[in-house]
């Protein structure tokens, strides 16, 4: 015996009848068909050829089904519109079930997010988008977004206006691929050096890794000011993405040895202050396009601190302003 289940919730405007499943092809079901213990279909499946043959062949004469009105699109070329327009960068969409669309990073990458632009997004009804935390390392194939709609169909005056928003206000979403990133240290510590390298170069190394970067280009110095800015010079020669400054004391400010090398060795002193913990005292200037950055404590430990908040951005070679640092606040307690 075949069962249907005609629990169903009207959405939106559409029309909701019963039908003869020889004119059904193209519908959605909104009901879920079961026969002989299995289900054969569920609610909100799209009718085709095949299933009108297979649903006479088990003499099933109706079928309740929903037909769009006039201003209403279908929920999976709704949500496909949007993820296609949602991103940029080193990105793909894919359909899925249940009126989904899902998007992929097609590389190692950082993922950049809009956060004012998804919540505008976000309050238009009948579509919403989910994403990856803004600034967050996404290995090739990992999911970074996924678009839902109400069940079934969108009204076409809602999709037009999340469409016109992404339009003039978008990107989103953007994968900024992460290339094999070379690194630059500085191991740094009162005694010469030797110390903070031994602390700090196989943590660093894993965490490097993790993000599809390497420390190509090492210094070990002492942490004074002259030894630490002719350390960097020569870093800085070898243009690597980023310069980690690893020292065993806290920086008490952008004038303390470390900060006063960045500047002695040409470097615009960005941002102190992180409102992260751990990391906190996170200190980041800039030579040119090359980031450096002192994160005192930070490269001992494994566990979460602002090196993975601020390391995937900046090797995939995007400037981090002031701005972007204070941002961190909201979701900065990580432990």
């Amino acid at each position: 015996m075949i069962v249907i289940s005609t629990s169903f919730v009207k959405y939106n405007a559409m029309k909701a009848r019963v039908i003869d499943v020889r004119n059904s092809e193209g519908r959605i079901l909104l009901s879920t068909i079961c026969h002989a213990g299995k289900t054969l279909f569920h609610t909100g499946h799209r009718i085709d050829g095949d299933d009108v043959q297979m649903l006479q062949s088990e003499a099933l004469g109706d079928v309740w089904v929903a037909e769009l009105e006039e201003g209403e699109i279908g929920e999976d070329e709704a949500v496909m519109q949007v993820a296609s327009q949602i991103g940029c960068g080193s990105l793909e969409v894919r359909p899925a079930a249940g009126g989904r669309a899902n998007v992929f990073a097609t590389e190692a990458s950082c993922v950049l997010v809009d956060a004012d632009l998804l919540k505008q997004t976000n309050a238009i009804n009948g579509l919403v988008i989910a994403t990856s935390r803004n600034f967050s390392y996404a290995r090739a194939g990992q999911r970074v977004s996924t678009v839902k709609s109400t069940p079934f169909v969108v009204a076409r005056t809602q999709l037009a206006s999340v469409l016109s928003l992404l339009a003039e206000k978008g990107p989103i979403l953007q994968a900024r691929p992460i290339h094999t990133a070379e690194v630059g240290v500085v191991f740094t510590d009162p005694e010469g050096g030797l110390r903070a390298s031994q602390l700090f170069e196989t943590i660093m190394g894993q965490r490097l890794e993790r993000l599809g970067a390497l420390a190509a280009f090492s210094q070990i110095c002492m942490e004074q000011e002259e030894a630490l800015a002719g350390a960097l010079q020569q870093l800085l020669q070898s243009r690597p993405a980023v310069i980690l400054v690893a020292s065993t004391t806290a920086p008490a400010g952008p004038y303390d040895s470390v900060g006063r090398a960045m500047l002695r060795a040409g470097c615009q002193i960005e941002h102190f202050l992180a409102p992260v913990e751990p990391g906190t005292l996170l200190l980041l200037g800039y030579k040119d396009d090359v980031p450096i950055l002192s994160a005192p404590g930070c490269f001992r430990s494994a566990k979460p601190n602002v090196l993975d908040l601020v390391l995937p951005p900046m090797l995939a070679k995007y400037r981090l302003s002031s701005w972007d640092i204070a941002s961190l606040g909201h979701g900065g307690l990580l432990e």
